[in-house]
């Protein structure tokens, strides 16, 4: 029980005790006076409360793991009675979300700013509240809340490890067919030349057919032979496993703006596969590969190999909300997939799998002239049965290039390790060979 009421309920009881027994006057201030009290403070949190609002203002609705999250608070009291104290509640789902204040004496007509930080560590959707606004009455007698839904979210990618150096096939032969497909790239193969159309780059336009025809023309390119990157991502439900942990905030201090603490990954397959998979991404797009991605979940997804920021965006937005929760095997999964891609393209299977599946999906792919990579999570590091080290012994076999990752190991150093020119040409005769972590 609150002490102000525990102290207006003894000024009643001592009243009515007092004006039964005694009946002098000052019994009976008693009684009034906590009838009195106790309406005031009532009709005060209820005053107050309804002139209390809050907004909330960000400008970034996409970040990564490990990023900072800042918000606009902004408390205002358009009441004319002042609020003796005010406490903003954040009620996101959002791991640790900084945002909740304590406000004391909040004059009516007045306003108070204050700015949330929140270090990012996990990755999926969050609403941006919602927000609850508490206060109450001078006395402590009474307390009143008032709810503000969200007014926005927030997608935070994968954590992204920077990789300095991963193979990067070379398509076919050079000369080899061209894809007979239009591009918005500009390219070595001419296509032939169409009509301006509004939104056209002014440096695809064809000065002398212009003139010829009297009309703007542009020129048309298809993809050159160049291999497309695809990363194929296993989700099904029963080759994922993870360790008991418990997830520890990283609290915000001003002195480590210039320095981002160290945030490690769940110890979960899932988690580190999904980094993987975002690093490779960020990694080929630099680059200025066309990168692919295929995942069949609880929801299929396939994404056509482009290049660019655009694609970088799209893939991580996916990546953000996948799932171990999938029935196909990542076998199935090539098979259904496999025929479509270019030859030559380059296949990187991200998987935790301890099965031969995984063999019959790399005989798949070099059957349709498709060059596959291997990056194995060591499933027994994640609590997982053991298996790994003979599955990455067979793969070797098959003359595939296969990394293997352990649970706490360093993602960057892992994918960034060096490949010697000698073996790369072992793996790959047609390519040229750069530095790979290949093991």
């Amino acid at each position: 029980m609150k002490p102000g009421r525990i102290l207006i309920a003894l000024i009643f009881g001592v009243g009515v005790i007092g004006a039964f027994v005694n009946g002098a006057p000052l019994f009976s201030r008693f009684i009034y006076s906590s009838i009195l009290l106790t309406l005031t403070a009532f009709i005060w949190t209820r005053w107050v409360i309804r002139g209390l609002g809050v907004e909330r203002v960000t400008r970034a609705h996409r970040a990564n793991v490990g990023d900072i999250f800042e918000e606009q608070y902004k408390l205002t009291n358009d009441g004319r009675l002042p609020a003796a104290w005010v406490q903003i509640t954040n009620e996101t789902d959002m791991p640790f979300a900084a945002g909740s204040r304590l406000f004391t004496l909040l004059q009516g007509k007045r306003f108070r700013n204050y700015t949330a930080r929140t270090w990012l560590i996990r990755r999926g959707g969050f609403q941006l509240g919602p927000t609850r606004i508490t206060t109450g009455d001078p006395f402590g007698l009474f307390t009143a809340s008032k709810i503000f839904e969200p007014n926005g979210s927030l997608v935070v990618f994968p954590m992204i490890h920077k990789i300095e150096s991963f193979p990067s096939p070379k398509g076919m032969l050079t000369g080899g067919q061209v894809i007979r497909k239009k591009s918005p790239d500009i390219t070595p193969h001419s296509a032939g030349v169409r009509e301006y159309v509004s939104g056209d780059a002014m440096k695809r336009i064809h000065w002398l057919t212009s003139v010829r025809r009297g009309k703007l023309m542009v020129k048309e390119f298809e993809q050159d032979p160049q291999a497309e990157v695809w990363l194929f991502f296993d989700a099904l439900k029963k080759n994922h496993y993870q360790k008991t942990y418990k997830e520890q905030e990283v609290t915000f201090n001003d002195s480590l703006l210039r320095k981002r603490p160290k945030i490690e990954l769940p110890p979960a397959t899932l988690e580190y596969s999904v980094s993987v998979a975002a690093s490779l991404v960020n990694y080929y797009l630099r680059q200025h590969r066309a990168v692919g991605y295929a995942s069949a979940g609880q929801t299929y997804h396939v994404i056509p190999a482009e290049r660019g920021e655009r694609q970088e965006a799209k893939i991580l937005e996916t990546l953000a909300f996948v799932k171990a929760d999938g029935s196909l095997s990542l076998a199935e999964l090539i098979a259904t997939q496999a025929a479509l891609l270019p030859q030559g393209s380059s296949v990187i299977l991200i998987t935790p799998a301890v099965s031969i599946d995984l063999l019959h999906a790399v005989d798949e792919l070099q059957r349709r002239f498709l060059s596959p990579l291997v990056v194995l999570l060591n499933a027994g590091t994640f609590a997982g049965p053991s298996g790994t080290t003979d599955l990455a012994n067979s793969l070797r076999e098959r003359r595939i290039p296969v990394v293997v990752l352990a649970c706490g190991e360093d993602i960057s150093l892992a994918l960034s390790g060096m490949f010697t020119k000698t073996n790369f040409q072992e793996f790959h005769p047609w390519q040229t060979p750069e530095s790979s972590p290949l093991i």
